[in-house]
């Protein structure tokens, strides 16, 4: 009994002494490993820390980038517009009619000068866009919308005429192009062919190209030569095929291919145009009417006035037959004769005469036959100079001087009478700007008065047109005041 007593004391004591030594030793073990983990803890989080400091000073640099590319017009969004926005009024106190294409000429084209002649409100609002990729390519997105009214009115929905005129991508540098595409630019959608030109002081466009398409720009076949290849559609839309009570009607679209090419400063541009089924259209007067056609320009855009002095100058001739016999706004009349010829020409210049005084003179013509219906003809002139006299760095005076001849003879199409006779118009108009210099620098307020007279054979043409108005018979003043700007 007592070596079993022994035996129990003996194992007791070794188990106590075995639990005294380990037990310190377990908690200093657990004290190790969670200093440890406390540690890896510290650590991750200092590694978290600076990947968050390097990510975020990655994402800042990449945000200077992308705000100097920005700034660079290279990335980012954009804004231009253009606005104009006048108060027109005649001798009887009332708004007096106008715009440069008042006249019977005005009916084919024939615009006149436009300083001291708008009575409207129009509006250009276009965003941009602008995207780069890592591979060097660019995107290029547009819309723009417009909108036209001629009521003096803040509110004037019911006069409004708000219009998405453009929305087209464009992509440009991309590195699969090569050899004559290297430098070439795709796009499509709706839009305003980047090459049109104009002239301001008429508001009418030498060539006028526009629709729903797709084309290429800048292929370069060598250094001298460049081409633009565009299709593009415009829409007949709705046009009566028979001369029944309740017509049918038709619609289709004017398909339109140009090649548009460079040589330096000259340009040749050639259209062709097809309209299916358009021959359909009944005209009144007429069973002949286009479904396809051909237009043609040839243009210099000059460095100078003319050789003569510092400035430019830009030079064109236009000629169309059938559907291409709309020679400005190209493919967009679907009511031209299949025999209709038109022949157009345009020249404008710029320069400064003295120190303060800018001048900018501009000729516009043209003759078309068979235009609508057999026999018609259509010839007309235009002769306009704008003048400025820079008085300070605010304030400005500006002229301009309009005369226009035109004999027309429409066969009484869509109920016109012959036309023969002349229209002038002299313009006065005060100009205020944030700075003045040049003909292209805006925006300015400007006022005006403006005396216009024309012969009487001119009132006859048309019922509709403003010479048609009873109190409108020539020999008028008018006066008012425009706002202009564009960016």
């Amino acid at each position: 009994m007592s070596l079993v007593m022994t035996r129990s004391r003996n194992l007791a004591l070794v188990s106590g002494f075995f639990l005294l030594t380990s037990v310190p030793a377990a908690l200093a073990a657990e004290e190790a490993s969670l200093e440890e983990r406390v540690e890896a803890l510290e650590q991750q989080l200092i590694e978290a820390q600076q990947r968050a400091q390097d990510a975020e000073s990655g994402a800042r640099e990449e945000r200077m980038e992308q705000f100097a590319r920005h700034m660079e017009g290279e990335e980012g969004f954009s804004f231009n517009g253009y606005a104009r926005s006048g108060l027109d009024i005649g001798e009887n106190g009332k708004s007096a009619p106008g715009d440069p294409y008042l006249t019977p000429a005005g009916s084919v084209g024939g615009a006149v000068g436009r300083l001291g002649n708008e009575d409207n409100t129009y509006v250009e609002a276009t965003l941009n866009y602008l995207q780069r990729f890592e591979n060097g390519a660019k995107s290029h997105y547009r819309v723009m919308l417009a909108d036209y009214s001629q009521s003096s009115n803040d509110w004037t929905a019911a006069d409004s005429q708000l219009n998405v005129r453009q929305v087209y991508v464009e992509f440009s540098d991309l590195p699969a192009f090569t050899g004559a595409f290297e430098n070439a630019s795709i796009w499509a959608g709706k839009r305003f062919d980047r090459d049109n030109f104009d002239f301001h002081w008429l508001d009418s466009d030498f060539v006028f190209l526009a629709g729903t398409g797709a084309g290429v720009y800048d292929i370069a076949f060598n250094d001298a030569w460049k081409m633009n290849l565009s299709l593009y559609g415009r829409s007949f839309s709705e046009f009566p095929t028979d001369t029944n009570v309740e017509p049918e009607t038709d619609s289709t679209d004017n398909l339109v291919l140009t090649a548009n090419n460079y040589f330096g400063p000259v340009q040749w541009m050639i259209s062709g145009m097809s309209a299916a089924d358009n021959s359909e259209r009944v005209v009144a007067g007429s069973q002949n009417v286009a479904d396809k056609g051909v237009h043609t320009m040839l243009a210099y855009h000059g460095d100078s006035f003319f050789g003569l002095s510092e400035g430019n100058f830009k030079v064109a001739l236009m000629a169309g037959e059938g559907l291409g016999a709309e020679v400005k706004n190209i493919g967009s009349d679907g009511n031209l004769n299949e025999d209709a010829v038109s022949t157009r020409f345009g020249v404008y210049g710029t320069t400064y005469i003295s120190d303060n005084w800018r001048i900018a003179p501009m000729i516009l013509a043209e003759t078309s036959q068979d235009r609508y219906v057999k026999g018609d003809e259509y010839n007309w002139l235009t002769a306009n100079v704008r003048l400025a006299d820079e008085i300070n760095t605010n304030f400005e005076m500006q002229y301009e001087t309009t005369w226009q001849t035109m004999d027309l003879k429409p066969q009484q199409y869509a109920g016109r009478s012959d036309a023969q006779g002349h229209y002038a118009k002299v313009t006065v108009a005060p100009t205020f700007k944030p700075q003045v210099g040049g003909f292209w620098n805006r925006p300015e307020i400007r006022a005006f008065a403006t005396y216009s007279t024309w012969s009487d054979e001119l009132n006859d043409y048309a019922e509709t047109d403003a010479f048609g108005q009873d109190d409108f018979t020539g020999g008028q003043w008018t006066f008012g005041v425009q706002a202009e700007t564009w960016f």
